[in-house]
């Protein structure tokens, strides 16, 4: 081997072996960052869904590990959405529900005026105790998605595969 074609070659392999890792460095930033990018949902309504979809729409013809991700962001997101209506479909009718248990029909409709002397605690304990249950859930559902999206961006800025658990695969 002639020693200038071998550094040549060395040269070119370098830059290449460069190239291709400075790629997978913008993919990863690009992929944590649409995880995180859902966390926008504590300033923005409905951010946690607008700028993933952005990022991913944008990204996703360029790296397949970006789409990849980006189908994760979301797919997690809609599922925590389905959650957060199904436990909000327990939550309101339950504590209404024991709230106008304790309230005589007559006095809803006959007075506009009406005051809860009492409430009967006794009478509603299960309706309550099922209200709290499924508020709980709903904090701890919150927690959860948070910490999780944490460690997605994390294991994504590490060039690892991510996947969430319990989430539905809306978009594959």
């Amino acid at each position: 081997c002639d020693t200038r074609y071998c550094l040549l070659a060395i040269y070119l392999h370098k830059k290449l072996l460069y190239t291709f890792i400075m790629q997978t460095n913008s993919e990863k930033k690009w992929a944590a960052f649409t995880h995180l990018s859902t966390l926008s949902q504590y300033c923005f309504p409905l951010g946690n869904y607008v700028f993933p979809l952005i990022i991913w729409a944008s990204k996703k013809e360029d790296s397949q590990y970006v789409d990849y991700n980006g189908k994760q962001a979301l797919n997690f997101q809609l599922s925590i959405l389905l959650y957060t209506l199904i436990l909000g479909a327990i939550i309101v009718p339950v504590f209404i529900a024991a709230f106008f248990n304790n309230i005589p029909f007559y006095e809803l409709t006959q007075h506009r005026h009406f005051v809860i002397e009492e409430f009967d605690f006794g009478k509603n304990i299960g309706l309550i105790s099922t209200g709290f249950i499924a508020v709980f859930l709903l904090v701890c559902l919150k927690i959860v998605e948070f910490f999780l999206i944490i460690q997605a961006s994390i294991k994504t800025a590490n060039g690892e595969q991510y996947s969430y658990p319990l989430t539905i695969k809306f978009m594959k």
